[in-house]
């Protein structure tokens, strides 16, 4: 690895595919562990959590004892990639791993998984579907205990077939039950899941979990103006959802010299339904979590229970259609089939984009302790998204201040903070800067500050 290259990721910082240390030890190997059961990544060894290079003192010998207590610690037995690299006089080492073929890999019985820029203990079930996905299987191909062909409902495949063919992805022509089989569905008379939750008489026996829970609420959950509990197939499950949520969010009309009025809702309604179908196709359904949608005063959050799987980070999400990585392959095929899922991997980016022309700031995805979140905002200059962007709290209060009033002068931010002109000056450049506030009006006395958007 280049000089130059190295200094640019230490500039970075960690992050999901870069680890420093100061010398290498056992969270060194737990670190390498994370790194294979993910995407892989670079540790750089003799380099502070902050980023300072302090150098190590050693030889090609305690290289290659490393690299044999990488080896010997793993298992399966990983052998990363060593270089040591002289900068600037301080010897840095680099260890480079590459994402493991067969996962997950371990270190003395315990499986980590890289998460953001730390190291995350994988739980039982985790290790569990990771272990399938890297092997090619898919949960919802297994077949339904105690369940038999008597608890499909054949309409409901008559349904597929019929929007399967409309939109042209699938030709079909075989009866309900013989597509079932061609689709994997039905093994030797046996039910899978897929099957069950997409066609069952009963999707929710035993799978409990497999409804939607959704909920109106204040601004906490302390008041809860609606609840629903939406427990029907994973299809209908996405207009049911629907109609929930635009009966809790507000709608106007323009006229535009049309026959038909526009409807113009707070929320851009294709965004919202392509992230219900998200985490209904996606979500981890040996969990015993229910999928959230919670609705309140400023905000949308569906809460999807399973984080993302190894091969995609949350910043995919918003930069590049990522690869197609499938937690549920047969639920998948069928909601492209019918045309619910336009092209794998660009969901999210279809979502962040329909935000933008909405007007409205881009959708934060977050993996969380029990899953996946996505929340819409209505209003980007919330008090908690303002925190989120590093703003002091004199900054927060004129920005809320302004989005009541319009404006604000350099005087009027000084007599709400009580701060000085320096301090002022300072703050509103800077929410200039981060292009919160513009200025307008005349220079000098007659400047004043708006909203940027």
């Amino acid at each position: 690895m280049h000089k130059e290259e190295i200094a640019e990721l230490i500039k970075n910082g960690e992050s999901v595919t870069v680890e420093f240390k100061e010398g290498f030890d056992k969270k060194t190997v737990e670190t390498v562990v994370a790194f294979s059961n993910t995407i892989g990544g670079v540790i750089l060894i003799g380099v502070t959590d902050k980023g300072e290079m302090k150098g190590v003192s050693i030889g090609k010998e305690t290289l290659k004892n490393w690299v044999n207590k990488v080896s010997q610690s793993t298992d399966p037995r990983v052998i990363p990639d060593v270089e040591l690299v002289d900068i600037s006089g301080k010897n840095i080492v680099v260890l480079k791993v590459k994402e493991f073929p067969i996962k997950p890999v371990s270190i003395n019985g315990r499986c980590f998984r890289r998460v953001g820029n730390s190291n995350h203990m994988m739980t039982p079930q985790e290790i569990s579907e990771m272990h399938m996905h890297s092997i090619g299987m898919s949960w919802d191909a297994f077949p339904a205990r105690d369940k038999t062909i008597e608890d499909i409902e054949l309409s409901k495949v008559e349904r597929y077939i019929e929007s399967a063919n409309s939109t042209g992805r699938r030709r079909i022509k075989e009866k309900p039950l013989e597509v079932l089989r061609k689709l994997e569905m039905v093994k030797e008379d046996k039910v899978t899941w897929a099957a069950i939750l997409l066609f069952g008489r009963n999707p929710q026996s035993p799978l409990l979990q497999s409804a939607v829970h959704c909920g109106r609420f204040k601004k906490d959950k302390t008041v809860i103006l609606d609840d629903l509990m939406v427990e029907t197939d994973l299809i209908n499950q996405v207009d049911e959802v629907m109609k929930f949520i635009t009966r809790h969010i507000s709608v106007r009309y323009e006229f535009n010299g049309k026959p038909k009025r526009k409807e113009i809702w707070e929320y851009p309604l294709e965004a919202l339904r392509e992230a219900v179908i998200n985490a209904i196709v996606h979500r981890d359904y040996t969990s015993t979590s229910n999928i959230q949608v919670e609705i309140y005063d400023d905000r949308i959050c569906i809460l999807n229970p399973g984080r993302l799987l190894p091969g995609i980070t949350v910043d995919d999400l918003y930069r590049k259609e990522h690869s197609s990585i499938i937690r549920n392959k047969l639920i998948a095929q069928v909601f492209y089939d019918i045309g619910y899922i336009e092209k794998y991997g660009s969901g999210t980016l279809k979502i962040v984009d329909l935000c933008g022309v909405h007007g409205l700031p881009p959708p934060e995805f977050q993996e969380i302790s029990s899953g996946f979140m996505v929340t819409f905002r209505k209003d980007v200059y919330t008090e908690e998204y303002l925190h989120s962007l590093g703003l002091n709290e004199r900054q927060i209060k004129a920005v809320l201040y302004v989005r009541e009033k319009g404006r604000i002068t350099n005087r009027e931010y000084r007599e709400m903070n009580g701060c000085s002109r320096n301090t002022a000056t300072n703050d509103l450049r800077d929410l200039v800067n981060k292009k919160i506030l513009r200025e307008s009006g005349e220079k000098g006395a007659g400047a004043y500050y708006v909203i940027a958007q």
